[in-house]
């Protein structure tokens, strides 16, 4: 097509709407981790989509895109902590499959950054409903739903008996560690600790 003048018209492509753009996962990605090291960093009452922004180098618009506040973008990475889960142990015996869902579960607890998050959101859960059913399912459902199939497995191994109190013994396994975590709250675990809380808590699962 030319133009009156014989200049040929370059035909230009309509832009698409500014509503329809595609959210990058690699912004969506660096704003998740800039939450976490946010909240490790000054923790929830202080964090802001601001901050968030900042150390995610992005503006705070990229945020707002994908969450309508700081609360609902702490809740959606909470939760994404039950649906991810922990692997099901699966050694053949019940020790085995505790000693190795301790492993797992501690490393994550140590972590400097869950060490600071953690006792953060549950002092906040105490005041806001949101964060208390976000930092239950992820902390709790998520652990228990492991828990649940160790005894399961033992019970069909015939290592503990198939009409154990199943919360009494979901409260034996998750219990330690959560308490060395959030009240003890020491660095470092003493030596031979897991292998030691794993065949102890045998023993007491056996012993119901």
């Amino acid at each position: 097509m030319t133009t009156n003048a014989g200049t040929p018209q370059v035909k230009r492509r309509r832009r698409a709407p500014a509503g329809a753009a595609v959210l990058r996962e690699d912004v969506t990605e660096a704003i998740r981790a800039a939450v976490f090291e946010e909240l490790a960093a000054v923790g929830y009452a202080r964090m802001s989509i601001e901050g968030i922004a900042r150390r995610a180098g992005v503006g705070k618009t990229a945020v707002y895109r994908r969450w309508r506040s700081k609360l609902h973008l702490v809740l959606d990475l909470v939760s994404a902590v039950a649906v991810q889960g922990l692997p099901a142990p699966d050694t053949g015996s019940l020790e085995g499959d505790l000693r190795l869902l301790y492993e797992v579960t501690s490393r994550a607890l140590r972590h400097p950054v869950a060490g600071q998050i953690i006792p953060d959101l549950q002092a906040e859960a105490a005041r806001n409903p949101d964060i208390a059913e976000a930092m239950q399912k992820a902390l709790r459902e998520g652990q228990q739903s492991v828990a649940s199939g160790v005894v399961a497995a033992a019970a069909a191994r015939g290592e503990i008996s198939d009409s154990i109190d199943v919360d009494l013994a979901l409260d034996l396994i998750s219990g330690p560690l959560y308490w060395r975590a959030v009240v003890v709250r020491g660095p470092k675990l003493p030596k031979g600790y897991l292998a030691g809380l794993a065949r102890a808590t045998a023993g007491a699962l056996k012993a119901l």
